[in-house]
């Protein structure tokens, strides 16, 4: 079985995310875990493999697997809602005996499991139907798969399915993660379609999870622009979730690409929704949380992305609105950046000193291109009644040669007007530059 093919079968053994597996994959390579599963009972030297007492230093698999079952970017994805360790815990008879005990009794119960998906499993003829469906395959060491990915560890995918036409390194390598909450308020979904437009518009990849609310709204904004736009699932790339989402996803595949770490034909579950944020935060180089409740799921996305060093923002809401309340959070704590604009998001996640925002400023007034001296004379000016240029003068704290002088052109530019009492303010004031 060729490593593509073993990679495939793992898709249908464990669930994404699975430490355990993960540890497995990385220290032995995914032929060979597909044999030690197919021939039954993981052996002793697993154990001491994944304690990192085989004396190679847990065999270039970034380090032991610890009581808990994760290493350090799994306990992190566990902390953020997800299950990380995909499910094979510490828990169990083997939960008061000695760590190389817990980790074999974990193995043991995983070997089951994976021994009895791995019977109906068949890599040929999932690999048959996803490339019939359109869809391609991509592992480790293609041209086509993210680098960025490794920063997951042991939580890394076994391989993803694609399912568009663009491609996904290359799109993701100047990329925005925008998450937030399904029951996006009307406010919600407007800020993801603006920033989401804004984005794709200035050549940033929009990353979301195609869900309803603030997801579909980033993706349809991104469609608006030039730059690709990518999904991530929580099912397989031939499964529409949720099904109102059709058309969308036939457009993204159109002009992005559909990614999921599931078979074809897979269903969505809570866990897979969870464990699916890891991918969003490390696809993109930075996450901005556009609307979240304290407990939405789009947190998990902005923890999963502070775990990888990934740069975090949050989008602010009104005070009063529950379902900003989760981003005010994150803005307080000082776990994320303010932005309020697609710049500021551009800045916050582009090159250090080269994607730089505009600070905002107010309009500029026609008394703002004034001289100092002709501002502060201008200032007291009465708007009503009038007042005589010596009064103008010591008001103004300036010579009478500089307060008639001052007067004679803010006459001139229509700021003031002559009346029998000496100067005062135009009503309508200062005339446009073209006299009306």
């Amino acid at each position: 079985m060729s490593d593509r093919l073993a990679r495939i079968a793992l898709m249908r053994l464990a669930e994404p995310g699975d430490a355990l597996m993960g540890g497995l994959v990385a220290s032995l390579g995914a032929q060979a875990v597909v044999e030690r599963v197919r021939a039954g009972r993981p052996d002793p030297a697993l154990v001491r493999l994944l304690t990192g007492n085989d004396g190679d230093d847990g065999g270039g698999a970034g380090g032991s697997v610890g009581d808990g079952g994760a290493g350090e970017n799994d306990r992190a994805g566990r902390g953020a809602g997800g299950t990380g360790g995909g499910g094979h815990d510490a828990g169990g008879d083997d939960a008061g005996g000695s760590r190389e005990e817990r980790i074999a009794g974990r193995l043991r119960r995983a070997f089951a499991s994976w021994s009895a998906r791995l019977e109906p499993a068949d890599p040929r003829r999932d690999l048959a139907e996803g490339e019939r469906n359109g869809a391609r395959l991509v592992i480790p060491g293609d041209p086509e798969w993210p680098t960025q990915l490794d920063d997951l560890g042991r939580a890394r995918p076994y391989a993803l399915w694609l399912h568009g036409d663009a491609d996904l390194r290359f799109s993701c390598l100047r990329s925005v993660a925008l998450v937030g909450s399904r029951a996006a308020t009307p406010y919600g979904a407007h800020v993801a379609a603006e920033f989401g437009a804004g984005l794709s518009g200035r050549g940033w990849t929009v990353v979301s999870g195609g869900a309803y609310g603030v997801d579909g709204a980033a993706h349809r904004g991104a469609l608006a622009g030039d730059a690709p736009t990518v999904a991530v699932l929580a099912c397989g790339v031939d499964v529409a979730y949720p099904s109102a989402h059709h058309q969308l996803f036939t457009a993204v595949r159109a002009h992005g690409v559909l990614v999921s770490e599931c078979p074809p034909g897979s269903h969505p579950t809570r866990p897979r929704f969870l464990i699916r944020n890891r991918l969003i935060a490390a696809l993109s180089r930075g996450t901005v949380v556009v609307e979240a409740a304290v407990r939405s799921g789009a947190l998990s996305t902005a923890r999963h992305a502070l775990s990888l060093n990934r740069v975090l923002g949050a989008v602010p809401g009104p005070v009063t609105s529950e379902t900003s309340a989760g981003c005010h959070r994150l803005i307080r704590q000082g776990a994320a950046v303010c932005v309020t604009t697609p710049e500021e998001a551009i800045e916050l996640t582009g090159a250090l000193g080269a994607d730089l925002a505009r600070e905002p400023h107010g309009p500029v007034l026609p008394r703002d291109e004034l001289e100092p001296e002709t501002r502060r004379v201008l200032e007291t000016v009465p708007a009503r009644g009038g007042a005589g240029p010596a009064a103008i003068a010591v008001a103004a704290g300036v010579g009478m040669d500089t307060a008639l002088a001052c007067l004679g052109a803010l006459a001139a530019a229509g700021y003031i007007e002559r009346v029998s009492r000496g100067w005062r303010l135009r009503p309508e004031g200062p005339r446009s530059p073209s006299g009306r």
